[in-house]
């Protein structure tokens, strides 16, 4: 099975270069649209706000004053959480959520261009 989380962006080629910048690929990309290639089974489809509108009868939530959902990646080592986040504010992100560090969960978030939250976590296992 596989997921595929749809995004409505402001200006779709301000957020394809963000997420480059990041290092995700991009994967069939349309005149209103564009994949984010996170995994084999995971893709994060950013949609122009108009395009994205026609996918719903609701109203688009306004993603910089509300959250419709917290995104979290899962990365190998703390080093990875940090060198994710960090290319995210370098490239234009704003810090979101509270840095998570205790017991086995290293996690930090940002805001993406769009102001989506976005957290990087990894859940260390316990030694021997």
């Amino acid at each position: 099975m596989q997921l595929f989380v749809n995004l409505p962006v402001k200006d779709l080629d301000r957020s394809k270069k963000f997420f480059t910048e990041l290092g995700f690929t991009l994967f069939g990309m349309a005149d209103d649209m564009a994949s984010v290639v996170i995994s084999d089974e995971t893709q994060v489809m950013l949609l122009a706000e108009q395009t994205f509108a026609t996918y719903t009868t609701k109203q688009v939530a306004d993603s910089g004053s509300s959250t419709e959902a917290i995104l979290v990646l899962g990365l190998e080592n703390p080093a990875q959480v940090d060198e994710l986040v960090d290319k995210a504010l370098a490239a234009g992100a704003t810090p979101a959520g509270v840095k998570q560090e205790a017991g086995f969960r290293y996690q930090r978030g940002f805001a993406d261009l769009d102001g989506h939250h976005w957290e990087a976590l990894c859940l260390v296992q316990p030694a021997g």
